[in-house]
């Protein structure tokens, strides 16, 4: 007969909610590649959504209804949490509810008409063409991986393609000649972006020198970007890659593939280009999307404004 354990130092037991949120989290993980800032963020959100079930007596999500919801936020106004970190804390439950949803978990959202206070809207980090030169020159190109994400850099910063377009591409998306990049984006829509000289002068060294060597390695068939085993790159090798050179490129911010999109937008608008070429390039349904560029842009002229006027 196994002991009998202490009320004092009983295990707590594990609820339904615990698993919910521990599967979420796994999701976030495993299927939607967040950093590890990302996710603990998530699960510092969650920590104090699950308090407040808790204390209501909550422990399965599937039971939890709008008044909950509604209630959760007024906990947060209370213990003086900004609008913006009441925003990212709904936007995580809302994420978690429609997940609950998308698993047959659960029948109905209580997120749906609750409204979480509007944040500012913050503008993105964006490099100087001086840092992303710096960025660009970190790969060894002595070394095979090292064309190979030389390739890459220049892709990203000269498309501003997502990285999930960017490991989507094929042997068949450069389009050499017309020096054009077709682009399988989001919904499977397709869209022709230009690419530049010196991304194509790299792509070409990548396919001559590294990608026959890394294809003999594995599968990946028409995958134009692969890993050192042959096989399709994942975001999250992209991801590391990018975080590892800006490091040694001794840049400050924080860099991950999103930076080189943003850089590539803001540099369009501060040259010159017409707001609808840009929003054609990036993909973007809404041209909405794409003004948040017009506020870096503004920032840019503000700056140089107050440098070189003689009465800033």
């Amino acid at each position: 007969m196994p002991p009998r354990t202490s009320a004092r130092h009983a295990v707590p037991s594990i609820t339904v909610l615990d698993r919910q949120f521990r599967r979420y989290l796994d999701f976030l993980r495993f299927e939607k590649n967040l950093s590890p800032h990302s996710l603990s963020s998530y699960s510092f959100d969650f920590a104090k959504y699950r308090l407040f079930l808790a204390d209501k007596g909550i422990t399965d999500a599937a039971k939890v209804e709008e008044a909950h919801i509604s209630g959760f936020i007024d906990s947060l106004h209370m213990r003086g949490l900004t609008a913006r970190s009441i925003a990212r804390a709904m936007s995580a439950v809302r994420g978690f509810h429609r997940f609950l949803i998308g698993e047959g978990e659960a029948k109905d959202d209580p997120t749906q008409v609750i409204d979480a206070p509007r944040r500012e809207k913050s503008l993105p980090t964006v490099l100087t063409v001086h840092e992303v030169d710096a960025l660009l020159a970190q790969p060894d190109t002595t070394e095979r991986l090292g064309i190979r994400d030389r390739a890459i850099l220049e892709t990203m910063y000269a498309t501003g393609v997502r990285v999930s377009e960017l490991t989507g591409m094929e042997l068949n998306s450069i389009q050499k000649d017309e020096r054009l990049v077709l682009v399988r984006g989001k919904g499977s829509k397709e869209r022709l972006i230009p690419i530049g000289g010196s991304a194509l002068k790299w792509v070409d060294e990548y396919l001559r020198q590294t990608r026959i060597h890394l294809a003999s390695r594995g599968k990946a068939k028409n995958i134009l970007f692969l890993n050192a085993r042959g096989s399709k790159l994942s975001r999250m090798a992209v991801w590391k890659m990018i975080a590892k050179y800006s490091a040694a490129a001794g840049i400050a911010k924080e860099v991950h593939p999103h930076t080189l999109r943003h850089s590539f937008a803001t540099h369009l608008l501060e040259g010159g280009a017409d707001l609808r070429a840009v929003q054609e390039m990036l993909g973007h349904a809404d041209i909405s999307t794409t003004q948040i560029y017009t506020h870096i842009d503004r920032e840019y002229l503000k700056e140089v404004h107050k440098t070189y006027h003689p009465r800033s």
